[in-house]
Parts: C-alpha cells; sequence; structure tokens
C-alpha cells in the first residue's frame, strides 16, 4: 500500500474510532465516517466495504503497529522468548488502551457475528503467526527452546492467545489491570516452561507410538481392523 493510501486507511480508523465511540456502531454511517476523515464519500469504500470490515480493519492496524513496536524495542534481539513474547502484548495493549471503549463496541460486534473471527480470517493472524513462528526459530537456533516441529501451529494459537487476552482485559476492573497482567505472566510463563522442556515434541512422539502401536495390533488381528473400518464408514459419510 502507497503512503498516501495508508495516511487515509488511519484517518478512516481515526474517525471511527472517535465516531462509534460517541455515537455508537449502528449510529455511524460510512459517510460520516468518510467526511469525518476529510475524504470523498465513496473514498472509503475503496478501503472498507462496510462497516463491520472497517472495524476489523482497526484491530488488523493495531496488530502491525504493536508488532512493529515490538520489533523495533532497544535490545530486542537479546530478549529471552517469553520477553518478546511479554513484549508483544504489552504492546498491543498499549496501543488499544486510549480506545479501549470503542474495543468493547467491536468485541460486541463480533460477540453477534463470532465468524468474524474465525480461523485464518482473524484480524492481522497471518502476520503474528510468522512472527511467533519467527520468535521459536530464534529460540530453537540458540538452545534457549527444545526443537520444536509445531512453530507454524504455536503461532497461530498465539494470535488466538491475543484476542483472548484483549477480551479478558477489557472485562478487568483490577487496579491498572493487574489481574490482566498476572494472567499474561503465568500463562506465558507455562508456554515457555513446556518449549523449553520439549514436552510437545515428547507428546506428539508418544502419541505417534501408541497409533503406530495399536494399528500394528490391528493389523495382525484382520478381524478387528475390519470391525474398526466398518464403524468408521458411517462416521466418513456424515
Amino acid at each position: 500500500m502507497k503512503p498516501k493510501q495508508q495516511q487515509n486507511q488511519r484517518l478512516l480508523l481515526q474517525a471511527a474510532v472517535e465516531l462509534m465511540s460517541a455515537h455508537g456502531f449502528d449510529g455511524t454511517s460510512m459517510k460520516q465516517i468518510a467526511r469525518a476523515a476529510g475524504l470523498g464519500d465513496a473514498t472509503i469504500y475503496k478501503y472498507f466495504s462496510t462497516k463491520e470490515k472497517l472495524v476489523l480493519g482497526y484491530f488488523e492496524q493495531a496488530l502491525a503497529d504493536a508488532l512493529a513496536e515490538t520489533l523495533a524495542t532497544a535490545g530486542f534481539d537479546s530478549f529471552s522468548l517469553q520477553e518478546r513474547l511479554q513484549r508483544l502484548v504489552d504492546a498491543l495493549l498499549e496501543l488499544l488502551l486510549p480506545d479501549r471503549e470503542f474495543v468493547a463496541l467491536a468485541r460486541a460486534l463480533v460477540g453477534k457475528s463470532p465468524m468474524l473471527l474465525m480461523g485464518d480470517t482473524l484480524p492481522g493472524k497471518r502476520a503474528i503467526k510468522e512472527a511467533v513462528a519467527g520468535f521459536l526459530e530464534a529460540a530453537e537456533a540458540d538452545g534457549s527452546i527444545a526443537a520444536c516441529d509445531f512453530k507454524p501451529l504455536i503461532g497461530g494459537l498465539f494470535a488466538d492467545y491475543l484476542f483472548t487476552v484483549v477480551v479478558y482485559w477489557l472485562n478487568d476492573s483490577s487496579d491498572e489491570f493487574s489481574d490482566t497482567t498476572r494472567l499474561v505472566d503465568l500463562t506465558l510463563a507455562v508456554l515457555a516452561q513446556t518449549l523449553e522442556s520439549g514436552l510437545l515434541n515428547k507428546l506428539s512422539e508418544l502419541g505417534g507410538f501408541l497409533l503406530r502401536s495399536q494399528f500394528s495390533r490391528l493389523m495382525q488381528n484382520g478381524s478387528s481392523l475390519i470391525e474398526l473400518v466398518k464403524l468408521a464408514r458411517p462416521l466418513v459419510k456424515r
């Protein structure tokens, strides 16, 4: 996207935040957003086809900005895996804080249409997935975590985790959101320790061993294998 287009998109997103925070989602029109951003009525549709897409665009931009700030953090190259993930969470919440009222409104909208945040359509998920996979690869290379065969999967799950943290943060009434801080500290510590121990790969190897052993046993007993296939066929047809 060209610099002028990026600027226009940010103007539209900021206008949407201000108007929707004041008048609500239903009380704000695309025309009002375009005019508040100083753009033509039709220009907004070049960037966002609907108000729902505009809301998702806000989160996409917030995640992109949080990731950029994280990577630009002084001394980031010397951070441990847990510190890198912690910095990413902190950067996102810091960016969302001034717009907390709008984020709550957007969360309510998503609650009515949960398909908006399903799977790979989750705003910014691809960028976060790739970045976290890169963090894992770096940690694996320097020996701070055991070899991990699930880096892309963990990256995708971490993107989902970020949105879960945001939802928790929106409902957090503790002083300075201390409960959210405690939750993030604990969960990231568990994740880091799990990766350091190589537990995920060990569980995968154990599951594969059990599956192979069971299949081998079935292969030795032809009738049992046939019965298993018979049981599976109706499930496949559903």
